[in-house]
Formats: C-alpha cells, structure tokens, sequence
C-alpha cells in the first residue's frame, strides 16, 4: 500500500510542477527580444548618428537595412530547415553568438560597404534565432494555446523596443556609462556594442535551457491530450517536404506576410529619421519609440490568444487593418499628438502579426515540420522586408520627405488585411 501511495504522490507532484513548455516560451520571448526588438529595430535610432558618422545618404542607409534584410531572408528558410533536420537548440544558439560578434562588428565598421557586409551576417543570425524559435513553440504548445504562447514571445520584440527607446539614445551620448563611454562624435557605435552583447548572453542562455522537444523530457505538449486528433497527428511520421512548398495554404499566409514585411519595415526602419525631418530630437524619438513598446506588450498576447478563439484570418485582417491606419496616420501627422495616435495604432495590432503568422503556419504542418513551413512563409516576407527600405530612402533622397513611403506602407497593409478575410479553414495539409 505504501509503494502505491508513494507512487501516486510522485504522480500529483509530477502533474503540478510547472511545465517546460514555460521555460521555451521565456527563452522565445527573451531571443525575440534580440533578434528583433534590439537587433533589427535598434537600427532605427542609431541610423541618423550612424548616417553623419559615415557619411551616408538616406539611400545607403535604407540599403544598409535591405543587406540585414537579405541575410535574415536567407536563414528564414534556411534556419527552419536547420532545425528541422538538426533540432532548434543548436541553431538558434550558434545564430544568437554569430549575430552578437557581428553587431560588434557594425560598431567597428569604417565605411558602407563594412556596415552592409556586417548587417547582412547580423540578419542571418537574427533570422537563425527567430523562425527556428517561433516554430519551436508548435512542438511544445497545442493549437488552442499556440496563438497565446506566440503573441507571448513575439511581446519580447516589444521589451526591445522599451530598452532601445530608454537607454539607446543616453548610452550612444556618453550619458549612461559616462566613466566608460564618453560622448563623442562616433557615440552610435557604443550602441551596437551593446546590442552585440545582449545577443552574446543569450547564446549562452539558449545553449544552456533550450529543449527540442516535450517527448525527449518525458512531457506530452501543452494542449494536447492523448488520443486525440491532434496527438494522432503529432505522432505520425509525415515528412513530406515538398508538400509544404505546394501548399495553397501556406502561399496564401506568404504573400499576406510579405505585405506586413514591407510595411512594418517602413515604420520601423525611418521612424527616428521621419521625425527628425518633423523637427523632433532623437531622445524625443527615443521616449516615443518606448511608448510604442509599452503599448505593444499586451496587444501580441491579447490578439494572439483571441485568434486561437476567433481564428487566424479574422485576427489577422484586424491588426492589419490597424498596421494600416497606423501609416497613414503617420504620413499624415505634424504633431506630438497625431504621431501618438499612429503609435497607439500600431500597438494596438500591428506588432501581434508575426505571432499570428507563426501560429497560422503551424495550423497547417504537422509540429515536425512547423519551423520549415515558418520558414518558408517568412522567407516571402523577407522579400518586402528586404525592397521596402531601399525603396524609401530612395523616395527620401528624391522628394526630400517620408511621406509617400508612409502612405505606400499604409496601402499595402489594408491590402494584407483583405487577403487575410480570403484564407479559409486549415486542416492536416492543406
């Protein structure tokens, strides 16, 4: 009798342990911080000093931001395919250490052409971290959580931008470490040094924490009970690849994320720099970019737990539509009070996309292959990513202003919100 009651106590102890799965998530939450919020969206506020430092034209910088593009488009698809193949846990590692040297590297850099060549090497390590861990979630986490656990992760983008609007513009001034770091001309390279830094740390916490699969622990996935459809699914072997590629489905969410790639990457890539021609400084840009994290925190959990309630293409035609709005307010805007309210748009939705996306994607694969089928969607994306900002510093360069750009960006997103109302129902391989 005692083995017995031993054993069911072991039971009840195993049962309210606190799962795993919640460690994935604080590791996705902590690397999407780092590969998005502060690796790719740090650029923001570093590129004017970067610009008079180097010499550069607004042209040069957007192709800057096109190389770092490149790069992340180049391990989308990659990276998900690594980690497929390999596991996660070794891919978003080595990415993390690989885009933390070269982010130190852009601090280093002496002309354009250095920059472009380190942004590009930084992108592949932001694009290594990020499908890979945004399509680990679906191996831990059932389809009625998956939306939630991703709008979790996809909020460490926003921390990033809290932390980058904070401590960005003091620090590249010589105002935060003063001892250390004293103000100078080249102050925007203290920036990337820092950024470097915090995606070196969490190689090393990802190496360390990270887990491929529930299973390999002795865990069944949250969400998911046994003998049901889903487990049915998650337990057969299918491995087709090539379906991925030929699914509808899944072509349908790329172009709609494509659409996102290029105007999310507007916003963000000259927002500093739209408001500077606006007459702002940059530590007024600065507080602006960490209100725009705040607000985002909550909103990629909130619409990403609602669309595991209302499905994808409703969530996504939201947020998009506020992606929208949140543009052309933006083009519009010559006041403190119109650019908050483009921020708050954007907050409200926008930032919940990729969450959205990841989720969507791994609605439509078996979990084993949810980073291929991410990867493939986002490597669509990365095609807007990678055009958008070449195209507006163009613009920039030839009009003297952002707000064709602006209104471009704000166009493309609403057509990204009708083509989410067309995606119809996933099942098992659509």
């Amino acid at each position: 009798m005692g083995t017995v009651r031993d054993e069911t106590m072991q039971a009840v102890a195993t049962r309210r342990r606190m799962h795993y799965g919640y460690v994935i998530v604080v590791m996705a939450m902590l690397s999407t911080m780092g590969a998005i919020g502060l690796a790719r969206l740090g650029y923001s506020l570093i590129l004017p000093g970067m610009k008079d430092g180097l010499g550069l034209n607004f042209e040069q910088t957007g192709q800057i931001a096109t190389g770092n593009f490149i790069g992340y488009l180049i391990m989308a698809l990659g990276g998900g395919a690594l980690a497929a193949r390999y596991g996660p846990r070794i891919v978003i590692s080595l990415s993390a250490f690989t885009g933390g040297i070269f982010l130190i590297l852009t601090g280093l850099a002496p002309t354009f052409w250095v920059a472009f060549a380190t942004r590009l090497v930084t992108g592949m390590g932001s694009g290594g971290m990020n499908v890979p861990m945004l399509g680990l979630l679906s191996a831990w986490f059932g389809a009625r959580r998956r939306g939630m656990v991703s709008g979790i992760a996809v909020a460490g983008s926003s921390f990033g931008l809290i932390l980058s609007g904070e401590y960005l513009p003091p620090l590249m001034k010589g105002e935060l470490l003063p001892a250390l770091l004293p103000a100078s001309t080249a102050g925007w390279r203290y920036g990337w040094y820092a950024l470097g830094a915090y995606l070196l740390l969490v190689a090393v916490v990802t190496a360390v924490f990270l887990r491929n699969r529930p299973e390999d622990m002795g865990l069944q996935p949250i969400g998911v009970s046994r003998g049901s459809a889903e487990h049915a699914l998650r337990s057969s072997a299918a491995s087709d690849w090539g379906r991925i590629y030929r699914s509808r489905a899944l072509w349908h969410l790329a172009v709609i994320y494509m659409f996102f790639g290029f105007s999310y990457i507007v916003y963000f890539t000259f927002f500093a720099a739209h408001l500077k021609d606006r007459g702002l400084t940059l530590e007024e840009a600065g507080a602006m970019w960490g209100w725009l994290g705040w607000i985002s925190v909550p909103s990629a959990i909130v619409w990403g737990s609602l669309s595991d309630v209302i499905g994808r293409k409703y969530g996504l035609a939201i947020v998009f539509a506020l992606l929208g709005l949140a543009c052309l307010v933006f083009a519009l805007a010559t006041a403190p009070q119109w650019y908050f309210l483009s921020l708050i748009l954007y907050g409200a939705g926008g930032w919940s996309i990729p969450g959205i996306m990841a989720a969507a994607s791994g609605d439509y694969v078996p979990p084993r292959l949810a980073p291929a089928a991410l990867g493939m969607i986002t490597l669509i994306f990365g095609i807007g990513q990678a055009v958008a900002p070449w195209v507006a510093g163009a613009l920039r360069d030839g009009s003297g202003s952002f707000t064709s750009s602006f209104y471009i960006s704000g166009a493309i997103a609403l057509a990204g919100a009708l083509g989410a109302l067309l995606l119809h129902r996933p099942n098992a391989w659509d």
